[in-house]
């Protein structure tokens, strides 16, 4: 029995036309017919009753005919299963971050995800959230792991939480500790430090500005501007202390000290996010799970 017989058979099956059924399926109607034969013969049994051109199937072609199907749709998961693998092997995955998580979440699942799937290129762009949930509605990502709340307004994405980061005060271990006692600083004390501050349209610089708006004073920025390395670099010099992530404050290592901020404390949510009208390609779907299952 051959695929291809089986193929014909449901053709004619679903048409209960010889000509049609072999016009549906690309082939000359009579090797469709010498096919039909040539399976009715292997199976022992008539598949169809043909009396003046009226079409029906037999008892032994009813039972066939959903067994048919089966096959063949199983044969089309199958085509599709190893399409998308052969994927994996080669493309791209357009995933866009911000530069804290480019810092500390990313490099250990990325370099899992290279280690796994070598032949697929990684393309990396860093932004604030704003930036790359554009880049998501323009369609120049694929993934993007962004800060919630979304900004408003926001292109229909689908958004899966990923973590919930606490943020910590970073100084050089050469200058006073910030609140004082070095063991936890409350968002008060910032008011008389001067602060090493990101550039306008990055996350951690909205949020730090509003919780010391909340608590009643306006930060007094000592350099203001740079990305999370410039950042890290100033605060490393003594130019000020910054808030930064847990993640990247215990990943920047020597030259810094870490400082808990007293409860409730400072928090961002971060998620990954795609279109809700595009579904992601197969290797970004693969990332995604990594992400998810870090």
């Amino acid at each position: 029995m051959q695929f291809q017989q089986l193929q014909y058979f449901v053709a004619v099956a679903e048409t209960r036309h010889f000509t049609r059924a072999a016009e549906l399926v690309h082939v000359a109607q009579p090797s469709l017919s010498q096919q039909i034969k040539a399976l009715e013969r292997e199976l022992g049994a008539d598949l169809f009753l043909r009396a003046r051109g009226n079409i029906t199937l037999t008892d032994a072609g009813e039972a066939l005919l959903p067994l048919a199907r089966r096959i063949l749709a199983d044969t089309d998961t199958a085509r599709h299963e190893v399409q998308e693998l052969v994927q994996l092997r080669r493309g791209r995955v357009r995933l866009g971050a911000t530069p804290s998580l480019c810092t500390g979440l990313l490099p250990d699942v990325l370099r899992a995800f290279h280690d796994r799937y070598p032949g697929i290129r990684l393309l990396i762009e860093e932004g604030g959230s704003h930036d790359l949930v554009r880049g998501l509605a323009r369609g120049a990502l694929d993934l993007a792991l962004v800060v919630l709340p979304l900004p408003s307004p926001a292109p229909a994405l689908t958004t899966v939480e990923l973590l919930r980061e606490d943020l910590v005060v970073v100084s050089s271990p050469e200058s006073p500790a910030p609140g004082g006692n070095g063991r936890e600083v409350g968002i008060g004390d910032l008011a008389g430090e001067r602060l090493v501050m990101f550039r306008h349209g990055y996350d951690l610089r909205e949020l730090t500005v509003a919780a010391c708006r909340s608590a009643g004073f306006e930060p007094d920025f000592a350099v203001e501007g740079g990305e999370m390395d410039a950042v890290l670099g100033f605060v490393r010099a003594g130019l000020g202390v910054a808030v930064v992530p847990r993640m990247v404050a215990t990943r920047a290592g020597h030259g810094l000290r870490v400082t808990p901020l007293a409860r409730p404390g400072l928090h961002r949510t971060i998620a990954l996010a795609h279109r809700s009208d595009v579904a992601p390609p197969r290797a970004a779907r693969e990332l995604q799970r990594m992400l998810l299952e870090r």
